[in-house]
C-alpha cells in the first residue's frame, strides 16, 4: 500500500509545474553561468594585462638602466629586446614609430618593415592598452601596448643600428633613427615610439574553454539540483497535503467505527485484536482497554473465535447465529458475520468479526408469539366463558332452592350453601377472564405517581404488618405529573404487591422505588422482594394466563399486569433468581392526551 501511493504521489506531480520551475530556473542559471564566465574572462585579460605591462616596465627600466649607466644604443636596445621575448608565452616584442615602422623587433627580419598602417597606428597613448589581434597561422594574439619613453629628457648615446640587416623602409635609416632618438635627447618632440608585446592566448583559451565548460558543468549541476528541490516541494507539498487527507479519511473511518451500531472486533495476522469498538465493549461486556493487543483466542468468546475455522477452509464470508458466553458468563445469543481480511497481493491481514445482539429481537418476537397466543386464548375462553355462564346461573338457581327447601335438614343446607359459594367462585373465575379477554379502555390524566404509589402502599400496610414485613419506598416527591390511567395502574401495582407478600416469609423486605428520566422522558417503578425467587423455566411463562405456583392462584394476576402496562406502551421486565428474590421493573413512556380512549 505504501508503494502504491508513493506511486499516485509521482503521478499526481503535474508536468506544468517541472515545466514551470524549469522556466523560472532556467534564466537564473543562464544569468549565474554567464556571469561567471564573463568574470573568469575578465580576470585572465586583466591578468595578461598585468603581464604585459608589467614586460613593457621591465623593459623600459631596462633600456633606461642601459643608457644612463652603460651608454646604450639602438644595437644593445635590440639585444635586449630579443633576449626580454625569449621569455615564455610572450610571442613578440616589437618598438614603432608613429608611423606603424618597426624601428626594433624579436623577429629581426621584421625592423624596418611596417608593423601597422598609418591610420591603424596607435596615437598619443600613455596608458597601457590591449587587444587581440590574428597572427600568422590564424592564432590570436594577446597584445599589450602603450607609448615606449625609457628615458624622458635623457640624451641618447650611439645609434641604433641595424641587427641583421639594415633598416628598410620609408624614412627608416641610419639618419632617420638617429634623429628620433636625438629629438628625445635634446628634449624635442621627435616622432613618438610604441612597444607592443604579443602574449600567447593559447594558455588562456585552454582555461577559458576550461572555466567554461566547468562552469557549464555546475549550472547544469545547479539547475538539476534546484530542480529537484523545487520537486522534492512539490512532492513534499503534495505528500503533506495527502497525509492530511489520509489522516481526515482515517479519523472518518475510526469514527464510522467506533460508532457502529453493531459490534466490530478486527485481529491483525498474528491473531491479536486491533479493533474493538464500543458496541462491542458493550455487547461482550468487556473493555477495549483491555482487550486491544491481547490474543484474540484468549479473550474473545470461544463460540466466535471458532467462526475463523471455517473461515480457514471455506475462504468466503460467515454469517451465523450463536448463543455465546461473555467474559461475566451470561448468555448471549449474536448474529455474526465473520470475513478474512487479505491485501493486494492475497497477504493474510487478519480476520474482522461484525455482530449484533440478538437478545432484543428474540425478546420482541417472544413477545409476539406471547400476544398472539394471549389474542387467542383470550378469544376461546371469552367464549367458553359465555357458554359456561348461563348453565352456572341455572345451578345456582337451583342451590339456592334446595337451601331454602332443605333448611331443616342441616347436612343438605349446608351442601346447598357450598354449592352456591362454589358457583360463585366459579363466577369470578369467569368474571376475570372476561375482563382479561375484553378490551378495556384507559382513562389517561395526569396523575402523581408519588401519591398514587404511596397510596397503593398504604392499602396492603395491614397485610404486610400481619406477616411481619418491612417496606421500603424510595419515592421522591418532586415527580411531576404522568399520563396514565391511576385506576389501572393501582391494580398493577397491588397486583406485584400482593404477589411479593405472598413469595415472602416474615422479615422479608418489600421495596418500592420510583425514578425519572427527562432525556428519554421515562417513568420508572421498581417493585423488589427477597422472597424465593421464580425458576428460569418459568419466567418465560409467568405473564400467560393461568399459569400459576400457587394452590389457591388464578393464574391471572400477572397477565392482567402485563396487559395494562402494555396499553400504556410501557415494558415490564423481571430479574428473578431463586433463593434471591423478583425484581419487576415497569417502564412508562409519556403518553398523549388522545390515548383516554385508547383501547388496552
Amino acid at each position: 500500500m505504501t508503494s502504491e501511493r508513493k506511486k499516485n504521489l509521482w503521478l499526481s506531480l503535474s508536468p506544468w509545474a517541472v515545466l514551470g520551475s524549469l522556466a523560472v530556473l532556467a534564466p537564473i542559471v543562464f544569468f549565474l553561468a554567464s556571469s561567471s564566465i564573463k568574470e573568469d574572462r575578465e580576470n585572465m585579460t586583466r591578468l595578461l594585462v598585468e603581464k604585459g605591462a608589467a614586460l613593457i616596465r621591465s623593459f623600459e627600466a631596462g633600456a633606461r638602466t642601459g643608457m644612463m649607466g652603460m651608454g646604450w644604443g639602438g644595437t644593445q636596445l635590440q639585444r635586449l629586446l630579443v633576449e626580454t621575448a625569449k621569455q615564455p608565452d610572450i610571442l613578440y616584442l616589437v618598438v614603432t614609430d608613429e608611423s606603424g615602422y618597426a624601428v626594433a623587433h624579436s623577429d629581426p627580419e621584421q625592423i624596418g618593415q611596417q608593423y601597422r598602417d598609418a591610420v591603424r597606428a596607435p596615437k598619443e597613448v600613455d596608458t597601457v592598452q590591449w587587444h587581440e589581434v590574428q597572427i600568422d597561422g590564424g592564432n590570436l594574439a594577446f597584445e599589450v601596448y602603450k607609448r615606449f619613453k625609457p628615458v624622458k629628457g635623457m640624451p641618447w648615446q650611439g645609434r641604433m643600428h641595424r641587427h641583421g640587416m639594415m633598416m628598410r623602409g620609408p624614412g627608416f635609416g641610419r639618419d632617420s633613427a638617429d634623429r628620433s632618438l636625438q629629438s628625445d635627447r635634446d628634449g624635442q618632440n621627435g616622432p613618438a615610439l610604441y612597444i607592443f608585446v604579443g602574449l600567447d592566448m593559447s594558455a588562456m583559451e585552454t582555461a577559458r574553454v576550461e572555466a567554461r565548460r566547468h562552469t557549464v558543468a555546475m549550472s547544469i549541476g545547479v539547475l538539476l539540483i534546484g530542480l529537484a528541490v523545487m520537486v522534492s516541494l512539490f512532492l513534499a507539498q503534495g505528500y503533506k497535503l495527502a497525509t492530511r487527507a489520509l489522516a481526515k479519511v482515517q479519523a472518518f473511518s475510526d469514527q464510522v467505527v467506533e460508532n457502529l451500531p453493531m459490534g466490530l472486533v478486527a485481529t491483525d495476522e498474528n491473531g491479536k485484536v486491533a479493533a474493538f469498538n464500543q458496541t462491542a465493549e458493550a455487547i461482550l461486556e468487556d473493555s477495549s482497554h483491555k482487550i486491544l493487543g491481547e490474543e484474540a483466542a484468549g479473550v474473545l468468546p470461544p463460540e466466535l473465535w471458532q467462526l475463523t475455522e471455517r473461515l480457514a477452509t471455506k475462504g468466503t464470508i460467515v454469517e451465523e447465529e450463536l448463543d455465546c458466553q461473555t467474559i461475566r458468563g451470561s448468555g448471549l445469543p449474536l448474529r455474526i458475520s465473520a470475513a478474512g481480511l487479505h491485501g493486494e497481493d492475497n497477504t493474510f491481514l487478519g480476520y474482522v468479526f461484525i455482530f449484533r445482539d440478538l437478545m432484543e429481537v428474540r425478546r420482541l418476537q417472544q413477545e409476539v408469539e406471547r400476544t398472539k397466543r394471549l389474542a387467542s386464548l383470550g378469544s376461546l375462553a371469552a367464549g367458553v366463558a359465555h357458554e359456561i355462564r348461563n348453565p352456572l346461573s341455572s345451578v345456582k338457581g337451583f342451590a339456592t332452592y334446595f337451601r331454602d327447601k332443605l333448611k331443616d335438614n342441616r347436612q343438605d343446607r349446608d351442601t346447598a350453601t357450598t354449592m352456591i359459594q362454589e358457583v360463585e367462585r366459579l363466577d369470578r373465575v369467569i368474571g376475570q377472564l372476561l375482563e382479561f379477554a375484553r378490551p378495556s379502555t384507559l382513562k389517561i390524566k395526569p396523575t402523581r405517581v408519588a401519591d398514587l404509589v404511596q397510596h397503593s402502599l398504604k392499602l396492603i400496610e395491614g397485610d404486610a404488618r400481619a406477616k411481619g414485613i418491612e417496606i421500603e419506598s424510595e419515592v421522591p416527591a418532586n415527580l411531576p405529573d404522568v399520563l396514565i390511567d391511576p385506576d389501572r395502574m393501582s391494580q398493577v401495582l397491588l397486583n406485584l404487591y400482593l404477589n411479593s407478600l405472598q413469595a415472602m416469609e416474615a422479615q422479608g423486605i418489600l421495596e418500592v422505588k420510583v425514578s425519572r428520566d427527562e432525556t428519554r422522558k421515562l417513568t420508572t417503578i421498581i417493585v423488589a422482594d427477597n422472597g424465593g425467587g421464580i425458576e428460569p423455566a418459568d419466567q418465560e411463562h409467568i405473564f400467560d394466563p393461568y399459569f400459576t405456583n400457587k394452590p389457591d392462584g388464578t393464574g391471572l394476576g400477572l397477565a392482567i399486569v402485563h396487559k395494562i402496562i402494555d396499553a400504556h406502551q410501557g415494558t415490564v421486565k423481571v430479574k428473578s433468581k431463586p433463593g434471591l428474590g423478583t425484581t419487576i421493573t415497569l417502564i412508562l413512556p409519556d403518553a398523549r392526551e388522545e390515548q383516554d380512549h385508547g383501547q388496552a
